[in-house]
């Protein structure tokens, strides 16, 4: 049978094809506009969602056999508030995960509720992309519409909902929210008093591979699948991407080069730092990761290459760059847009630091590159603090095409580097996931085994290894440096 993997971004839905082998058949994707109605602020409609998914789907579904498609499950981009009114009709546009505006709400909720409830209830902190502080503003500045909430749901399940008529969530992404106790794997009762939430707005939770129901019958009929086609919970995008990286069980480890940029630990047992540092989420899989979240990574890169200095020739402005790894005088903090792993700072800002009248514009796209990097291993270091010991991990995300970034990753990190065959991480995952739903396989872990190939490893070089270890000392001491400026 085949199986179809919806994931949801914020740019555009993706959408991909994947036979019971693992064989990706297809996949096509759709754009929709993102809204910034004031500075700081990051909307989209969930209506346009939903259409960019129909049209997709059927272009999907083009030249194949529908009849085929035994499941559907998601991928999707986190922490986004959807609110519906009693008769499930969208209330305003969805606040999203790069949104800013929270900074009262996510001040109030560390500083006065306390972290220390915050983790005892939930295993996290707040940040300010999460989904409660985004409730609590609505409670404040549109109390109006807050009164009007019938349903409280995260990006993808909306779209769940659209396909199926069920109101439903899954764990990894429910994590992310704020308002689930994650080591429990219920709702937390005093985040739902804290933040005015009736439990009855939440929806159902599901570990990311059951079923939560079925297409409905018209849909069905209208885009040629069978009436019993099954759709699964889904999960976060970062879950998802794990899963499609084969970054499932104890101990395994993703780096994910994105817009944002993410370093993925999965685990069978519960885990938390001591300063909330990284964020304790359920996995897909069933079990719980730690996740160190960067808030720009490759867009970073994409930044200085579009923007400033002018140029889509990527390859171009890295030629020459390996000759000279790890002698950088050079530093980029990454911080573009705050940054939220481990130092939870949404003032943060980018800086370049070390600058002298040879430094060259080869050295700035190298220490962009770099910073980037240095940023990852931030996040490493606090789960090398918790005991986690690791010797590889598996690289995504756009950045990682670049051979000259995974070496830089490997060599920074000291770890050794896998690339996957599949680029499609979540889309794949997804994929993955629905196939579990359907028994196709018995579970995710042994999905990830048939189906996620390693197609190259880069090992770290002990002296550039070396070099790196001495680079990075140096830079960690930049970020507390500058803190007060910011």
């Amino acid at each position: 049978m085949d199986y179809i993997g919806i994931d949801l971004g914020t740019s555009a839905v993706k959408l991909l094809l994947m036979g019971g082998d693992g064989t990706i058949r297809n996949v096509v994707s759709r754009e929709y506009p993102i809204y910034f109605p004031r500075s700081g602020w990051s909307e989209q409609r969930p209506e346009d969602w939903w259409s960019a998914v129909q049209d997709g789907l059927k272009a999907l579904l083009t030249g194949f056999d529908a009849k085929q498609v035994a499941g559907i499950s998601f991928g999707g981009q986190m922490h986004g508030l959807v609110m519906l009114d009693a008769e499930d009709r969208v209330i305003r546009p969805a606040i999203l995960w790069n949104d800013g505006r929270t900074a009262e709400q996510t001040a109030w909720l560390n500083d006065t509720v306390g972290k220390e409830t915050l983790s005892a209830c939930t295993a996290n902190i707040a940040f300010a992309g999460f989904t409660a502080p985004k409730l609590l503003w609505v409670r404040e500045k549109e109390p109006e519409n807050f009164a009007r909430i019938a349903k409280i749901m995260l990006p993808k399940d909306y779209i769940a909902y659209q396909l199926t008529g069920v109101h439903s969530t899954d764990y990894s992404d429910a994590s992310g929210m704020l308002l689930l106790d994650v080591e429990h794997k219920c709702w937390s009762e005093k985040m739902l008093e804290l933040c005015g939430v009736e439990k009855s707005w939440l929806p159902a939770l599901f570990e990311s591979y059951q079923p939560t129901g079925t297409v409905k019958p018209a849909l069905a009929a209208q885009l040629g699948l069978e009436s019993n086609c099954v759709v699964a919970a889904g999960a976060g995008d970062n879950a998802a991407a794990a899963v499609g990286t084969g970054t499932v069980g104890e101990g395994r480890c993703n780096v994910s080069l994105g817009t944002s940029g993410t370093i993925f630990i999965s685990s069978c047992s519960f885990r938390v730092d001591s300063r909330n540092a990284l964020h304790a989420f359920d996995h897909a899989d069933g079990q719980y990761h730690l996740m160190g979240c960067m808030l720009s990574a490759a867009s970073c890169n994409q930044w200085w290459m579009d923007s400033i200095i002018g140029t889509k020739d990527y390859a171009a402005e890295q030629a020459g760059m390996e000759e000279r790894l790890g002698e950088n005088s050079t530093f980029f903090l990454p911080y573009l847009m705050g940054e939220r792993s481990p130092h939870n700072d949404p003032k943060a800002r980018g800086m370049f630091i070390g600058m002298s009248m040879d430094t060259t514009r080869r050295d700035m796209t190298q220490a962009i590159m770099e910073g980037v990097s240095f940023g990852i291993r931030d996040s490493f270091e606090v789960a090398k603090a918790l005991g986690i010991r690791l010797d590889s991990t598996r690289i995504c995300g756009g950045g990682a095409k670049s051979a000259l970034w995974r070496k830089m990753i490997a060599n920074i990190l000291n770890l050794r580097v896998e690339r996957v065959a599949s680029e499609e991480g979540p889309g794949l995952g997804a994929a993955m996931l629905a196939a579990v739903a359907c028994g196709e396989y018995a579970s995710v872990e042994e999905a990830a085994d048939a189906i996620v190939q390693v197609t190259e490893t880069v090992e770290p070089d002990p002296l550039l290894a070396a070099k790196y270890q001495e680079q990075y000392e140096r830079f960690e001491k930049l970020y507390p440096t500058v803190k007060a400026w910011f």
